[in-house]
């Protein structure tokens, strides 16, 4: 039996907070285990001088976790979902997903203004292709720059002047207590979030028994059902980084509610599609989703950009 239980993580302040929440849940339900955490830099914490789209995507948060869970330096690594990329990593797996945050974005605006309050040609700062797709779908007049750093990172430059707002994400700021800094939040179905954006996911060995049952009790069978359903759209478009893609999935008792768009970087296309049904058949949905966004032409968008 183990008496340690080591947890990979990013050495930023979020990662730091999912981390350790995440080590709460364990000592509370084992309190005879030691558990600690192992903080690492990632390739995505060191370069920051260019956009995640150019220097290959979300992944590069994950490299180096997923080496020390490999190597055996680590039992289980905590990530935010929205990072984890949809090809399956042989010898590991994230099959388990804490109850899901707020998935929504937010907007800061520098001078608490809401998004229809932001002046003609206002610098809106964003790392995300899918952000910047609908912020030029809906605000052309828009200057979208890119903004990578962590979150107090990126709150200082826009506090400093550099930009007029910036998006973030809900979940990560009211889990650092920032919440009160949002002036407007960016809700489906008008804007839709990352897929599984909100949710924290736990990865570890797919040969580790012990400790795939030692963490088994911490999944939310709710937000493993929107991760899977959100996926699948993801996955079925190829989506990446480089795709302005945006998937999300509502839960109302037993139906399920997939909205997805894809869309070109500058705003000047954007598909949509939506699927009803029940949650039985969230892998159905998710296809006629896809299957909806392709016959729209979001294969065209993909390949453009890919």
């Amino acid at each position: 039996m183990k008496e340690k239980i080591t947890i990979a993580t990013r050495k930023s302040e979020l990662a730091l907070w999912q981390a350790n929440h995440v080590a709460d849940l364990l000592r509370e339900r084992y309190p005879d285990k030691i558990v600690e955490l192992l903080p690492m830099v990632t390739k995505g914490d060191i370069i920051l001088d260019r956009p995640l789209a150019q220097i290959g995507g979300k992944g590069l948060f994950l490299k180096e976790l997923e080496k020390a869970l490999l190597n055996g330096e680590a039992d289980i690594a905590v990530h935010s979902m929205k990072d984890v990329p949809v090809e399956h990593v042989p010898g590991l797996s994230v099959d388990v997903m804490l109850k899901r945050a707020n998935p929504f974005d937010a907007l800061l605006g520098r001078e608490g203004q809401v998004f229809s309050e932001l002046p003609p040609g206002a610098s809106v700062g964003t790392s995300s292709l899918r952000r910047q797709c609908q912020l030029k779908a809906a605000r052309p007049d828009l200057q979208v720059r890119d903004l990578r750093g962590n979150v107090n990172t990126r709150i200082r430059k826009l506090q400093e002047g550099e930009y007029d707002a910036i998006i973030l994400a809900c979940a990560g700021l009211e889990r650092l207590g920032l919440d009160y800094l949002i002036t407007e939040t960016l809700a489906a179905p008008g804007w839709l979030p990352a897929a599984t954006q909100g949710t924290i996911g736990i990865q570890c060995r797919t040969d580790d028994s012990e400790v795939t049952q030692l963490i088994e009790p911490l999944k939310d069978s709710d937000a493993v059902l929107r991760t899977l359903a959100e996926r699948a759209v993801a996955s079925a478009l190829q989506g990446s980084c480089q795709v302005p893609l945006a998937v999300f999935a509502s839960m109302d008792g037993d139906w399920l509610q997939i909205s997805a768009l894809v869309g070109m970087p500058d705003g000047s296309q954007l598909l949509r599609a939506e699927q009803t049904g029940e949650v039985a058949e969230w892998d159905r949905l998710a296809g006629a989703v896809a299957d909806a966004l392709l016959t729209q032409g979001a294969g065209r968008i993909i390949a453009s950009l890919s």
